[in-house]
């Protein structure tokens, strides 16, 4: 019994399946699916983000009310997952080069939000941040200006949606975020220390490690978490299971 309890005592902390964030009008429930795909849910209303892995994934969620999608890569724009859900009530929100790659369908119930630009929908502010690798070449896997970040603001809190990134200026300067959710996968982003780094500089009161799957299977998430906490241990690192 008591090597039992010791193994769950040391066991690493993994978020529930459905965690949420307290605002003024009410809960987000935050719902990781897989790898960069998650499901939000606030006020009877559900967004997805990145939908990807098949419809299956979906199975336990409304349909979608709003469809944010960060980049042209097939684990963020992934058209498979989408022909296969019902989107006919949602609302796309997306990067030009995102829209410009979708089916007919889809791109009738589009809205194109480039880098620094804000949208209201239905009470939520949807404003995209710039994602791209450093330093900024023209063969780069993710140039500036092509993909979205996105910050949404909801109920008062705000929710930093990093895309596909590294530790880039405009994430560096990120204030008064509620919950950040931070890629960190090899080679395609960035690595465990850059991610700690810009976190301890731009400080949301909570993080998610997620997109952590590249070259070499998972990121050392456990190690992300140390690293942020000896920097700051006021800044909660969640582990959600997203593979």
């Amino acid at each position: 019994m008591k090597l039992i309890l010791l193994f769950l005592l040391t066991m690493p902390f993994l978020c529930s399946a459905q965690d949420k964030l307290d605002t003024k009008s009410g809960p987000v429930k935050i719902n990781p699916v897989t790898h960069g795909t998650m499901v939000l849910e606030y006020g009877g209303k559900t967004i997805y983000v990145d939908p990807y892995g098949g419809a299956s994934g979906f199975s336990s969620y409304a349909d979608p009310d709003l469809i944010l999608i960060t980049d042209i890569h097939g684990d963020h724009l992934n058209k498979e997952t989408l022909a296969a859900l019902n989107t006919s009530k949602g609302t796309f929100v997306v990067p030009q080069a995102v829209y410009d790659q979708m089916d007919e369908a889809h791109k009738s119930k589009a809205q194109i939000l480039g880098n620094g630009s804000t949208l209201d929908w239905q009470g939520i502010k949807i404003e995209a941040i710039p994602m791209y690798n450093l330093p900024e070449t023209d063969d780069s896997r993710h140039p500036k200006g092509r993909g979205n970040g996105y910050v949404l603001t909801i109920g008062g809190k705000k929710i930093y949606i990093s895309g596909d990134t590294e530790d880039i200026k405009e994430m560096r300067s990120l204030k008064g975020i509620d919950v950040a959710f931070v890629c960190m996968n090899l080679p395609y982003t960035m690595d465990i220390n850059q991610a700690a780094s810009a976190v301890l500089e731009f400080k949301p009161k909570v993080v998610y490690p997620y997109h952590y799957r590249g070259q070499g299977d998972l990121s050392d998430v456990d190690q992300f978490k140390k690293l942020v906490n000896t920097g700051d241990s006021k800044i909660e690192v969640r582990l959600a299971k997203w593979y």
